[in-house]
């Protein structure tokens, strides 16, 4: 698994002092091979693990691979040193599931099924033109630029944010919806308030289609010094196909719903580009709240024991993120 080359039946004995002869080693990998848990290149050629057999050895160890305890201490005392921000949070994630691992980390944005907003401002950018930004309970931030239909200045765009903010706060798409339609239509510019609402209203309705909002990624590098991904060019095609949000938000989704650490080994990954690749996810958040997950990306060889401890003690931390947010 370290070299990422076939093994032969005496290297076995060396390296590991079985005390048996290599012919009696060579048997038992032809009996592994008759199984379909190995497989050779060629004729001569040492034995490789097949995705089956990766995936015997994955379910002996799944539930008995904790992170060694100096090195949870270590990655508390990491989160602990950032803001209570989530994206600091994702990053961080990413990045110490990567160095612990010697793999790519991934981390996405714990989404609710349908968001609520938290504030509102709009920021004048001209008479004409001013600039909305939505803050969502999760921490995500929607921008778009609102045309103006007549010259307004600063303390006109301060009044509508507050009326705004009376109106959406904690408030989904269709709560929104209904509350523009009971607003005083006699009220300070009443006119501005529904247009500025509607699109409030647009924002969050594209941002509850999108299966995943992003994918926070890190240690690529460790990636790309893999034998397996020599050529960039495979390894980008992995990465394209990874960002094909209906793709991962599927995963996302069937990982949330299981609630354990979930591993994905060569063809087990349906789109073709990722079936030399290894996927170890563990969801986040509260699926009445807000769900997301953190990840290991490396070859099949991958080491799975240390990436399935690593990604089950980082999303126990990202547990407390989700709960800060709604408490």
């Amino acid at each position: 698994m370290t070299t990422a080359t076939p093994v032969g039946s005496q290297a076995l004995v060396d390296r590991y002092r079985l005390g048996v002869s290599s012919a009696t080693v060579r048997n038992i990998l032809a009996e592994l091979e008759l199984a379909g848990l190995l497989d050779h290149p060629h004729t001569s050629a040492g034995r490789i693990p097949t995705d089956a057999g990766y995936r015997w050895f994955v379910e002996s160890v799944i539930d008995e691979s904790p992170l060694p305890e100096v090195e949870q201490l270590m990655i508390r005392h990491q989160f602990g040193q950032v803001e209570f921000a989530s994206e600091h949070w994702f990053r961080l994630a990413a990045s110490t599931i990567a160095s612990l691992t010697h793999a790519a980390g991934l981390a996405t944005p714990a989404k609710p099924a349908a968001a609520r907003v938290r504030r509102v401002d709009l920021v004048s950018l001209n008479d004409r033109m001013a600039s909305l930004v939505v803050v969502l309970r999760e921490g995500s931030i929607k921008q778009s630029i609102v045309t103006l239909t007549s010259p307004e200045d600063q303390e006109v765009l301060t009044s509508v944010a507050t009326q705004l903010n009376e109106l959406v706060h904690d408030a989904t798409a269709l709560q929104i919806t209904a509350a523009l339609v009971r607003r005083d239509p006699a009220a300070p510019h009443a006119e501005l308030v529904l247009r500025v609402g509607e699109r409030i209203v647009r924002l969050l309705e594209d941002y509850d289609r999108a299966a995943v909002e992003e994918v926070f990624s890190d240690g690529l590098l460790n990636v790309m010094g893999a034998p397996e991904f020599a050529h960039s060019e495979k390894l980008r095609r992995v990465f394209t196909a990874l960002e094909n949000r209906a793709y991962l938000g599927g995963l996302v989704g069937a990982v949330a719903e299981s609630g354990v650490v979930k591993v994905f080994i060569g063809q087990e990954n349906e789109p073709p580009d990722m079936q030399e690749v290894a996927l170890v996810l563990a969801p986040y958040g509260r699926p009445d709240r807000a769900v997301g997950v953190v990840g290991v990306l490396g070859p099949t060889r991958l080491a799975y024991p240390e990436a399935i401890g690593t990604v089950r003690f980082v999303s126990g931390l990202m547990n407390e993120l989700v709960d800060h947010l709604y408490n």
